[in-house]
């Protein structure tokens, strides 16, 4: 051959192994990192995108759509409801889902490269109430997700990536059986999402170190340790022995809360306003800086203006308005002074309220310097988290205060009716988590076989499960106690 024919043929070859090259590279970033906008349903109202539209999570703390879908094929018997397996997979960890719906509610599904599920702030603002044990829910957006075991969710994750397993044998094993993967994503599957997705779902397991922590007691459903999460995600801060669980709050109404009144946000006042709450929760979930600063930014004020116009719901069972009516001046002695005055929506010092302390001691002056310095680190702009020590828990607005339960900022107390108690006469052991709505103490509940079936066990000596203080209006009649809570449904 000559030297010519020697040259044509090595062109002729280099310029085939540049067209499958570029082949490659098309079809590696069309299936692993293109991004697609989700359905049109997904924003055809306010409301459903609250409940599942994307806020960027997917890219860093998104699981791959078809090992998400497998792993209660896989791993059942980590399924479980107060430390018993429990049917329906992600079911038992009490999220909220609608009928017809591919996912729970705050379970967002979007297209990078292949669908990925994350989660969104509905996840934990989303409340379930039934009338009865055989009628079926309501759920009401930006309300306290009670129902919902986070920490069940987040140590699954990482319970599955343990196993051994969750590896690309059986995984693609089960996703065979009910889907048809193309030739492409049977590959990327097996030799790069399973793996990867293992990889990265252990890496969590040293940050979520206290999560396991026997010495602590369970979150419960409708809690979590907000600001040791604060600590351990976003300033990595070392683990120390603070604990301090509280209720998932509401978020409806938020144009209630005026910074240039002094109005503090969080249960402890450790946030200025709702635009730096909303912010660093988004963050939370998706686990790193945004890749996209101002379609970020954009999601916050999108979800700041809606929660803002949000309004809190209306009781939607009969109201004795006579009983309500007798009730109103006994609110306006023994409860207006904190909960409709100047002093609401801003911090009262402990000594004043006497509740547990826990979560202030989660949190302090030199985490809050150092998490606003990594979220000023990302390029990103808010009035941020109060750099100072916190001194008490604020006094709460109690619109829709008949959806909140359970009520303290802990939740150890389960109904209106029994926070009119002296703390000593309050329920000391009860079940979180169950649905069905209680009339009479305003509230759910939270005793019976059912209770004690789908709830989580809170028991008020536990470490940061305190039920003492506010003990307001514990001194009142029977009657007047009644009275009271029944004004109480209509805020």
């Amino acid at each position: 051959m000559s030297q010519c024919s020697c040259k044509t043929c090595f062109k002729y070859i280099g310029l085939a192994l540049l067209v499958v090259a570029i082949i490659g590279a098309m079809i590696g970033y069309d299936r692993g990192f293109r991004e697609h906008p989700q359905p049109d349903w997904v924003t055809s109202t306010p409301e459903m995108r609250f409940k599942y539209g994307s806020i960027g999570a997917e890219f860093d703390a998104g699981v791959p759509y078809w090992i998400f879908y497998v792993l209660p094929r896989v791993f059942p018997e980590k399924f479980m409801q107060d430390g018993k397996v429990a049917p329906g997979g992600y079911a038992a960890l009490g999220v909220a889902w609608e009928q017809g719906q591919e996912l729970p509610v705050g379970f967002t599904k979007k297209t990078i490269g292949f669908a990925r599920v994350a989660n969104n702030c509905a996840v934990c603002h989303t409340t379930s109430y039934r009338v009865s044990a055989d009628s079926n829910p309501v759920y009401v957006v930006g309300g306290s997700g009670h129902t919902t075991n986070v920490q069940g969710f987040f140590r699954l994750l990482i319970d599955c990536a343990k196993d051994p397993r969750f590896n690309a044998d059986i995984l693609m094993a089960e996703i065979n059986r009910v889907t048809d993967l193309d030739l492409i994503d049977s590959l990327l599957y097996r030799f790069f999402i399973i793996p990867i997705t293992k990889q990265r779902l252990l890496e969590r397991e040293a940050q979520f170190a206290w999560l396991y922590r026997k010495d602590f007691p369970e979150w419960g459903r409708g809690r979590d340790d907000a600001m040791n999460l604060t600590k351990y995600f976003m300033i990595r801060a070392p683990m120390d022995d603070t604990f301090g669980p509280t209720d998932m709050p509401s978020v409806w109404n938020l144009k209630k809360y005026v910074w240039d009144k002094g109005h503090r946000m969080n249960y402890a006042g450790d946030s200025h306003d709702a635009g730096s709450v909303i912010m660093d929760s988004a963050l939370g979930l998706l686990g790193a800086a945004p890749k996209d600063k101002e379609d970020f930014l954009g999601q916050v004020k999108w979800l700041k203006d809606y929660l803002s116009e949000l309004p809190p719901p209306k009781y939607p069972f009969p109201i004795d308005t006579a009983k309500a009516a007798a009730g109103k001046p006994l609110f306006d002695t023994h409860c207006a002074s904190c909960h409709a005055s100047d002093k609401t929506g801003t911090p009262l010092p402990l000594a004043a309220v006497g509740t547990d302390r826990g979560r202030l001691d989660s949190w302090n002056k030199g985490a809050a310097i150092k998490a606003n310095k990594v979220v000023k680190d990302m390029g990103l702009e808010r009035r941020g988290l109060v750099e100072e020590d916190l001194t008490g828990y604020v006094a709460a607005f109690l619109d829709g205060i008949w959806l909140k339960a359970p009520y303290l900022h802990n939740g150890s107390v389960p109904t209106l009716r029994d926070l009119l108690e002296p703390a000593a006469k309050r329920p000391k052991v009860f079940w979180r988590g169950y649905d069905v709505y209680d009339q009479v103490k305003v509230g759910f509940v939270t005793d019976g076989p059912e209770a004690h079936r789908i709830g989580t066990r809170l028991d008020t000596a536990s470490k940061g499960g305190g039920n003492q203080g506010h003990e307001f209006g514990t001194g009142l009649s029977a009657a007047d106690k009644e009275a009271l809570v029944e004004f109480l449904k209509t805020l």
